[in-house]
């Protein structure tokens, strides 16, 4: 079992999305790039916490792998938006990745590259690890809990795509 963190705005969509892909066994909402230790969601929403609302994706990389995970992500977001994702403004808000190896960087380096290629400005914070804290639990499978769908995480191909918008074989 690995570990992956993303950010990519209110963490209820990306938890929705990722936890769709086969091999991810539980996504977890909480938060990650700060420098106050246990903070809360409302600390958090102040701005003054430097955290971003995270997702930790715990995936059996025998069936799915980090490269999956973070092409996913950069199709449910927009990685183009400073500080916000649609309705949802302020740093907690960021797209930032936390990796873990030299592997996973290279990974995703390799992406927003293609993505750049592709014509994106590609705004998506990376950074090298640090400690992830979890949300509060009303934070966590919110969409499941609700019965609702993500409002501002809507996948998008970003990849492979040339520029007339159609998909490359």
């Amino acid at each position: 079992m690995k570990n992956a963190y993303f950010a990519g705005g209110c963490f209820w969509g990306v938890e929705y999305h990722m936890f769709r892909i086969p091999g991810v066994l539980s996504v977890e909402s909480g938060y990650m790039g700060g420098n106050v230790e246990n903070p809360t969601y409302e600390e958090v929403c102040s701005g003054q916490t430097g955290h971003a609302e995270t997702v930790k994706i715990t995936y059996n990389e025998n069936l799915t792998d980090y490269e999956t995970l973070a092409r996913r992500f950069f199709e449910i977001h927009d990685p183009t938006q400073i500080d916000r994702q649609g309705p949802d403004i302020g740093s907690q808000y960021r797209s930032a990745v936390f990796y873990e190896t030299e592997t996973e960087k290279n990974t995703l380096d390799n992406l927003i590259f293609e993505l750049e290629a592709n014509g994106y400005d590609v705004a998506t914070e990376l950074s090298n690890g640090g400690k992830f804290w979890s949300g509060e639990n009303y934070h966590q499978n919110y969409y499941t809990k609700t019965g609702k769908t993500p409002y501002c995480h809507i996948e998008v191909k970003r990849f492979n795509v040339n520029n007339s918008g159609a998909i490359n074989d």
